[in-house]
């Protein structure tokens, strides 16, 4: 999907939340990433290949 340099992280890397925003939808609380990755406000994001990753909250103290 990344078309400029440098390359967005691919959404398997471990940085890959690092990649640019395509497409921002902040009323409904989420945000397209170039390589795919769909990031949640609450910081869960769902994976091009389906799969989702659970929000990671702070540690509370």
């Amino acid at each position: 999907m990344c078309s400029h340099q440098p390359p967005c992280p691919a959404a398997d890397s471990a940085d890959h939340d690092a990649a640019r925003i395509m497409a921002s939808h902040p009323e409904q609380g989420w945000s397209l990433l170039c390589n795919g990755v769909v990031i949640f406000d609450d910081t869960g994001e769902l994976l091009p290949d389906s799969r989702a990753v659970e929000p990671r909250r702070p540690a509370l103290v």
